[in-house]
Parts: C-alpha cells; structure tokens; sequence
C-alpha cells in the first residue's frame, strides 16, 4: 500500500522542542479520542511494533496522553503487548489481528502518518498571540538591514511604516529596476521567532502545514538554555519554533493554490500558500504574469485584505474561518491603476514606486559590483556609458544594468585573454551583446 509522507526520526528529531506545556490528557489536545486513536494504529502499522517511547517521539505527544491512547486500544483489543520489562515505557506495542484490519479501514479514510495534529482552536490562538502587530520595525532597523543597499532613503522611508503596519504593499516599476532584489531584503526585516504546528485537524480532516521549504527551525542553540529533556518533557512538540515564514510565488501562480489541496488518495489537505505564510509574508512576484488573470487575483484577496481572515472548504462543502496575519507584498511593473480598481486598490496600504536610478546612485552599483567581481572599477568610464550609451538611446539607469554588463565584460575578457575591467571596447561590446538591435 502507497502510504503517505512520514516523518523520518531524522527528520524530526532536527526540529527544536517548542512552545507551552504539552497536554497531559487526550481531551486537553482539543481532539477527538478516535483522531488519535488511528494515527497510534496507522503508525504501529506502517513501522511495526514501537516502545511508548517510541510512539511519544513519532506522534509528539507527551506519555501520559500516549498511555491513556495505548490503554483505549488494548479495551478494543486493536493492540496487544509484544515484548517488555519492569517498566511500563519499555513495553513495545503491536498490532492484533483486529488491529491489522482496523488499520487498513483507517487509511481508506486518510494516509496521514506523522505528528499529531493541532487543534484548529488552539492553532488559531496561536497565530492571534504571534500576530505581525506584535513585531515592530524601527528606522534603525531598516537602515542596518539596507545599509549596503543603493536606495533612495524616501524609499526606506515608505518600507519600515508598511511593514509595521501588517497590509499588503505594492512595488511597481520598471522591469529590472531592482524591485524583487528589494522584496528579499524586506523579508529580512522580518523577526521573532513564531511556532508553526506540523498539521492541524477540521474536526477530522488533516491539513499538513509545515513545510521545510517554508519553515525555517530556529536552531537549538538559540533556544532559551534549559535541560534537554525538560524541554521535551514540559513542551508541547507537535509545534516547531520558527523563524518567520517568507513565501514567494512567481508566474507559477494560479488559483488553485490559494485553497487547501485536497489529495484523492492520501486523503488529508495540504495547506495553501497563505496559510503556510501565517506570521509572516507572502511576495507575490512580477504581478501581471500569472496562470490567472489579475483580476481574478485581486478578486480573491479582496476580503482577506480588508478584513483579515480567509474562508476556505473542505471537500466535504464545510467552509470555515481561517486566520490571514500576512503582509502581502505584490511586485510588479504594471501601474496598479492597470492592475486593479479603486476598491482594490484602497485596501493596499503603502505603494511603493521603485524609481529608476540617479547618476549617483548608478556609479555606486557598478561599483559594489566590480568589487564583487573583482575587477577594476573607473568612475569615468560609468560616466562615459551614461553619457554616450545610455542617454542618447534614452535607456534608464536601471539597478539591474550594472551586474548584467560587468558579467558581460567579464566573459568577453576571458574570451579574448584578457584582463577584465571597465574599458571603452570591451564596455562597448558588452553594451551591444546585452541591448541587440533594441537600443
């Protein structure tokens, strides 16, 4: 049988202990006893006979919840006790014949096999208590984050507020002007660690919402210093201490991934971006190039924007409110007037227009660049470009010019046996190999 995604012990076993005490009996988890109940028989299934040790480690939930489980599943007779000792945690667990086939029936309604899940109350406490209000940006802030950045300070200006202010941002300019670059960098504004669960149950519907691609662990070292096994003793382990969630979307974008993914034959959800982006930001880039028209896109973020909730359905038709603490940062180089209407465009807080470069600002880049490179950098020979290339053909000074020539003059030098620098010939050529026939 196809079983769902696991968790390896090696995988889990990376992720920090987290949060506030872990229950200590099945109804503090907020979950149905039978929720429970399968994931113990379906785990036992897929790996075999476990210790309570053992299947405390794989489901995240603390002994006495895993005894009182073990003790309901030997009254079904589901389970018996294979081998042990003089102590009860050293009992290794296996399945009855009657469990063998009750176990089959529980992966005919779902495949999930992994970390207990969370309770869809308590998950939405959570994201209220680490809500982005709580993580405020100061102007010393911005500037230490920017401070090897070219960029205007009125631009810096318009960041730190709209970060502060939890809305959703647009960036508009020209294409190259360096407004993804500037996207990444806002994401390192980000701080404060945030606890992110490995799934959450709708009554008993699974979502699976931790995502490694997504969740960045905290690393164990940055955790408050306290003993090992008092963390994992006092601390509830089906949440993961995060880093704040930094989700990007690209032309890839497509309605679809805005609702829960619902899988025909594991039969749980896997979450959609917003969802997965909770406590954090969600940059939607190059707006405009989408599988969906952008209308349809702003259609869809209208309510969430304004009034910070998401509503998404199960399969079964239950919809049902779902927390949106996301700052929406929306790259484009379309106008947002081209993009949207008035009442679109009143519920995105700051827009930010990412202007092409001055003179000034142009020389610096090429020279942080040549530095990258390390090539030879000459103030006069920029100049010349402005003035000879640049202006006459009425071609902006864009941020992303100056890496993409000085690779250009890179690879012509080395192509010619040559040593590399900011030389009228080899300027010229790279000019005309990255401009062609259009300037």
């Amino acid at each position: 049988m196809n079983l769902a995604h696991e968790f390896s012990d090696a995988v889990l076993s990376e992720h920090p202990d987290i949060t506030e005490g872990a229950p200590a009996t099945v109804a503090q988890t907020g979950l149905a006893p039978a929720v429970l109940e399968e994931l113990l028989v379906k785990t036992l299934y897929a790996a075999g006979p476990l210790s309570q040790m053992q299947l405390a480690g794989r489901s995240k939930l603390a002994i006495p919840v895993i005894e009182e489980l073990l003790d309901g599943l030997r009254h079904q007779q589901l389970i018996e006790i294979r081998s042990g000792g003089g102590n009860e945690l050293a009992y290794v667990f296996g399945l009855t014949d009657l469990g063998l086939r009750q176990a089959q029936d529980f992966l005919q309604k779902n495949q999930y096999i992994g970390p207990a899940p969370v309770a869809w109350p308590d998950y939405v406490a959570r994201m209220r208590k680490q809500a982005l209000q709580s993580m405020l940006i100061s102007r010393t802030r911005v500037r230490d984050v920017f401070r090897d950045f070219v960029i205007r300070p009125s631009i810096l200006d318009q960041i730190g507020p709209a970060m502060n202010s939890g809305r959703a941002i647009f960036l508009y300019g020209h294409a190259g002007s360096g407004k993804t670059y500037l996207a990444e960098r806002m994401m390192k504004l980000l701080h404060g660690d945030v606890d992110i669960p490995y799934s959450v149950a709708i009554d008993s519907h699974i979502i699976q919402l931790f995502d490694p691609l997504v969740h960045k662990p905290v690393p164990v070292d940055n955790e408050p210093a306290r003993p090992k096994l008092e963390r994992r003793s006092f601390q509830d382990q089906r949440w993961v201490r995060c880093m704040r969630p930094v989700v990007v979307s690209g032309g890839e974008l497509a309605l679809p991934m805005l609702d829960l993914e619902f899988d025909p034959v594991s039969k749980y959800y896997e979450a959609p971006l917003q969802l997965k982006a909770n406590s954090g930001i969600l940059v939607i880039d190059d707006l405009g190039r989408q599988r969906v028209s952008p209308f349809d896109l702003m259609n869809r973020w209208i309510v969430p924007l304004d009034r910070r909730v998401d509503y998404l359905t199960l399969h079964t038709g239950k919809r049902f409110e779902v927390p949106f603490d996301v700052i929406v940062v929306f790259s484009t180089n379309m106008k947002p007037t081209d993009l949207a209407d008035d009442a679109f465009l009143r519920r995105i807080g700051y827009k930010v227009h990412v202007l092409e470069m001055t003179e000034s600002e142009y020389t610096r880049v090429f020279e942080q660049v040549c530095a990258e490179f390390d090539i030879p950098f000459s103030k006069a020979s920029v100049q010349e470009l402005i003035n000879e290339f640049h202006m006459p053909r009425k071609v902006p000074l864009l941020a992303c010019y100056p890496r993409d020539l000085v690779r250009q003059v890179r690879d012509i030098a080395a192509y010619e046996e040559m040593a590399p620098a900011l030389s009228r010939g080899l300027m010229e050529k790279a000019w005309f190999n990255y401009f062609s026939d259009f300037t």
